[in-house]
């Protein structure tokens, strides 16, 4: 099976060569950059290492959807530019997903760095995964027909992975969760503060989950990026 990689970028110049050049070392059968409206080199710099690069309004769930709508693979498997697999990592999720009433799955989330707070965000989001709890720097993937009978990613500012999570996990068939790791950066948590991130993503994840629209939080997550 062909696995297309999404990769929703904006203003990623200094992240998108080295994951291209990962992408690449991984046998990927194509690689999308779906661009939210770029003003630095970010575009270029794909273009030149060989993605294919679509452009539209800015917004991971859009981008993806962008991104899904000009991938030709049997398999979409999307991923943050901050992050990395390891080598032969794409076999192992094609192996995943046999027999085929297996829809999608996604991979074991490892946050950069050995400290304990590190150790503690992987044992959380571990744990999550098995009641479909998870995001999108897990590296969701998923049979392209099934993507496009879900409608996709909703449209929303933030959560649409969440979202997208809870119905795939619900979705008709099996879901892979792997033990292959997928390295996550910490650039951002450590940038806004940890005791900041965890505060911004309990008051977002519970105003969710209470029904609180997603475009109204968006001006939240704004303060940890």
């Amino acid at each position: 099976m062909r696995v297309s990689i999404v990769v929703p970028v904006l203003n990623e110049a200094t992240t998108i060569a080295s994951f291209l050049k990962m992408a690449n070392a991984l046998g990927a059968y194509e690689l999308i950059v779906a661009d939210g409206g770029s003003c630095d080199a970010t575009r270029s710099i794909a273009m030149a290492s060989g993605a294919t690069v679509v452009a539209g309004a800015p917004g991971r769930g859009p981008q993806m959807n962008l991104g899904a709508a000009a991938a030709t693979g049997d398999i979409l498997l999307f991923l943050h530019s901050d992050v990395r697999l390891n080598p032969g990592a794409l076999q192992i999720l094609v192996d995943s997903l046999q027999p085929s009433s297996k829809k999608g799955g996604i991979f074991d989330v490892h946050f950069d760095g050995d400290d304990w707070i590190a150790r503690a965000f992987n044992r959380i989001y571990r744990w999550r995964r098995y009641f479909g709890i998870f995001y999108g720097d897990a590296g969701i993937f998923v049979r392209r027909e099934v993507f496009h009978q879900m409608g996709g990613f909703k449209p929303y500012p933030i959560m649409e992975d969440y979202e997208f999570g809870r119905r795939l996990f619900g979705w008709g068939g099996r879901m892979a969760i792997l033990s292959e790791p997928v390295f996550v950066s910490d650039r951002r948590w450590r940038k806004a503060g940890l005791r900041r991130t965890l505060y911004v993503w309990f008051i977002i994840q519970s105003a969710y989950s209470l029904g609180f629209p997603a475009e109204r939080l968006g001006w939240l997550y704004r303060q940890i990026r």
